[in-house]
């Protein structure tokens, strides 16, 4: 038994949770044990065999993968060495990331011992070498040297601020506010059927005369591009790359040259296919992914035509960006060509798992000799990011151009989809036998399962964390803000064995406080700030982590709530948030006030009980009226409000929700003392069904609603200008 909890405690496996209901649910051991194997521990041989060998691979070990310290605190070194080495001399060196370099000697038996364990025999110590040196932050290398080590061993040393970076304009009393978009659900009267960063860029644009100094987004990752109908974007093929679909075609320079593809794009077939799709209350994937790539395949070429073939000067920018992009966008772009090249002899071949085995590694001679073979179809996916990360980066640009305190927010998702690319990329870092998921809460009876792969501790501390550094580097380079969804991964997720329910699935820790240092880097070399999606299970120790290192928390008002169920008043909100009414997964303002969701969910029978669902009917009414009573004590309202409404003979408040209780909850976020305060974009076009329900999947049109009105008629309707003239004057 002591055994089997050691080897969980090495592991990060918890032995059990406690639900929101505080009920506590023990680890059962099937779902131990297949974690364990996904991991990569058990190897079949039993607990004490996995623990032997784990220990063995600690302390047989010199030095760590990788040192993560603050920048100010002094610099240990843990060194792992036998007895025998006591009186050894040893040489050490720091090599800093700008080149500056420092160097040292020690004898083993000078040092601090922090431990010990005997291995066949053979006593082992781990001793603390306390660097003389003061180091920047940054990423830098320690090296050690001996008479059997000539050539040295190394190991990588982060040095990390200990808070993230904020804007100027949110500290002290600095506030702002700002939309939140599903770019995807953009209905614009330009747009090619789907939401793109032309309508991103209006957005900005239009908002920013209203003081707005922030736009939030979904994830803009990368999807699969030989399967439209594979389109969560919290569920992406890749976070390292972007979803071309988001590309606008006419921004395109080549589109504005090429007369082949303005002469396709201006035909009338063609037109009555835009039209179709711009008409449409739900994004069709399949038509939009068709649309675009005919007009993309005709750029492409003319590119090649016309730049690469005369070096011009946008053929060298897109040589730089391959270059640049290096081994990581040259295997993207292969792996999306050999995607299609299987997809096209066989539509049942779903991904890299099904593809022939030697395909299945990205290193193998095979991969290498279709990338040579097929150079012009990986040109242009590589092309396509190339123009998507140019439209991108200039809608970054533009926003702070525009003057807006914290600029673009992205959305970066949780996991990645076990048969993307960063998964074939980086197979041997992700447990393929688990998904990704949450245990019941009020909202979700039954648990989650996102079916994400999650990545394995051990291992990501193995590759010196560079996956990670790298993801965020990506998603942090163009924007003011990074969004985390499900921040609490830093320090453990929900992980639910494949062949389990969701509410039998086990936490398991990550190396948080490195996590959370090497978050902080980032943000301040791309000044980017960091807002953690926090909402449901969050342990303490997360939340005063988060908070000292300056990781703005985000607050639903749904949920913000007092043990009676009556609303938190302004005043008890934290400062450093983002604070919203609603998010994608929840219901929007008119659809949580109509019972919308409630419905839903019943006619889809995801209430496990007839009694879970009479209670969530009950606290609905409950909350309205909690809702009403809050705003009333603000005199944001009044019973005068009640008169000309279809009143609800439960509640004796209105049946449905209206502009003015819009603009009077918004009045009351308004008066909050947290410093972002993010409007959701349905409920400034009144949509009653929200983007996203989850635990469904085919059962319910996730991703695809489309807002009722053009972006165009969203700055002409009568009742959003007041609302959006209240913000402007509000936030100036």
């Amino acid at each position: 038994m002591e055994d089997i909890k050691e080897l969980l405690r090495l592991c990060g496996i918890e032995h059990g949770y406690w639900d929101i209901w505080g009920k506590w649910h023990v680890a059962q051991d099937e779902a131990v044990m297949n974690i364990l194997h996904g991991m990569g521990v058990l190897d079949g041989d039993g607990y004490e065999a996995a623990l032997s060998r784990l220990k063995e691979d600690l302390w047989l070990r010199v030095l760590e993968p990788v040192r993560v310290v603050s920048f100010g605190s002094p610099v240990e070194i843990l060194l792992t060495l036998p007895h025998e080495k006591d009186g050894f001399r040893f040489e050490w060196a720091v090599l800093e990331e700008a080149g500056v370099s420092h160097a040292g000697a020690f004898r083993p038996s000078d040092l601090q011992v922090k431990g010990s364990h005997e291995i066949n025999g053979r006593r082992i110590f781990r001793y603390s070498l306390m660097l003389p040196v003061s180091m920047p932050m940054g990423y830098h290398r320690f090296l050690l040297f001996s008479d059997e080590e000539p050539g040295g061993l190394s190991m990588s040393l982060i040095v990390c601020p200990k808070r993230c970076y904020v804007p100027d304009g949110l500290f002290r009393d600095g506030r702002t506010w700002g939309p939140t978009v599903g770019l995807y659900a953009l209905r614009s009267r330009r747009n090619w059927g789907i939401g793109d960063f032309g309508d991103l860029k209006t957005v900005i644009e239009r908002f920013s005369a209203f003081s707005a100094g922030i736009v939030g987004t979904n994830p803009l990752c990368a999807l699969s591009p030989c399967d439209p109908s594979h389109i969560s974007p919290y569920s992406p093929s890749s976070r390292l790359f972007l979803n071309y679909l988001n590309i606008d075609i006419e921004a395109v320079p080549d589109f504005a040259e090429c007369e082949e593809a303005k002469a396709l794009a201006g035909g009338q077939a063609f037109q009555a296919r835009l039209s179709h799709l711009r008409e449409g209350g739900f994004v069709d994937y399949e038509g939009v992914a068709g649309l675009k790539l005919e007009v993309l395949e005709v750029l492409f070429r003319h590119f090649k035509r016309n730049h690469l073939v005369n070096n011009s000067q946008r053929a060298k920018e897109f040589l730089t960006f391959k270059k640049e992009g290096g081994k990581a966008l040259k295997l993207y772009s292969t792996f999306n060509a050999i995607s299609e090249y299987f997809k096209g002899r066989d539509s049942a071949i779903w991904g890299w798992p099904v593809w022939p085995e030697a395909y299945q590694d990205p290193d193998s001679v095979e991969v290498t000799d279709f990338a040579s073979k097929r150079g012009d179809r990986v040109d242009f996916y590589c092309y396509l990011e190339w123009q998507a990360e140019r439209q991108l980066a200039a809608i970054g640009q533009r926003s702070f151009e525009l003057g807006l305190k914290v600029g673009l927010y992205l959305d970066l998702p949780v996991g990645v989809d076990r048969t993307g690319f960063d998964v074939w990329y980086h197979k041997g870092l992700f447990a393929l036998n688990a998904g990704i998921g949450a245990p019941p809460d009020a909202f979700n009876p039954n648990g989650q399962d996102w079916g994400l792969p999650p990545i394995i501790p051990i291992r990501l501390k193995e590759s010196a964390y560079l996956p990670f550094i790298k993801m965020l580097r990506r998603n942090m380079c163009h924007n003011g803000a990074l969004r985390i969804d499900h921040v609490m991964g830093l320090m453990r997720l929900f992980w639910v064995p494949c062949s389990m329910k969701p509410d039998k699935g086990v936490y398991v820790r990550y190396p948080f406080e490195d996590l959370l240092g090497v978050l902080a880097l980032e943000s301040h070399r791309n000044r980017c700030m960091v807002i953690g999606e926090d909402l449901g299970t969050v342990p303490d120790e997360v939340r005063s982590g988060l908070g000292e290192a300056d990781v703005f928390s985000t607050r639903v008002f749904y949920f913000e709530t007092k043990e009676d169920g009556s609303f938190r008043p302004p005043a008890e909100y934290p400062t450093n948030a983002l604070v919203s009414v609603t998010t994608h997964d929840l219901p929007t303002l008119y659809g949580f006030w109509q019972g919308r969701d409630v419905e839903i969910r019943d006619r889809l029978n995801l209430f496990p009980t007839k009694e879970i669902k009479g209670r969530e009917i009950t606290w609905r009414d409950r909350a309205k009226a909690w809702l009403f009573e809050a705003l009333k004590k603000e005199g944001l309202v009044s019973n005068d409000m009640l008169r000309g409404h279809e009143i609800d003979d439960k509640t004796g408040l209105p049946k449905k929700m209206t502009p003015q209780l819009v603009f009077a909850v918004y009045s009351y976020l308004v008066r909050c003392r947290s410093k972002i305060l993010a409007v959701q974009m349905e409920d400034l076009t009144g949509e009653l069904d929200q983007a996203n329900l989850p635990g469904t999947v085919n059962e319910y049109p996730n991703w695809k609603r489309r807002l009722s009105k053009d972006l165009e008629a969203v700055f002409e309707d009568k009742d959003v200008l007041p609302l959006l003239e209240w913000l402007r004057r509000s936030f100036q």
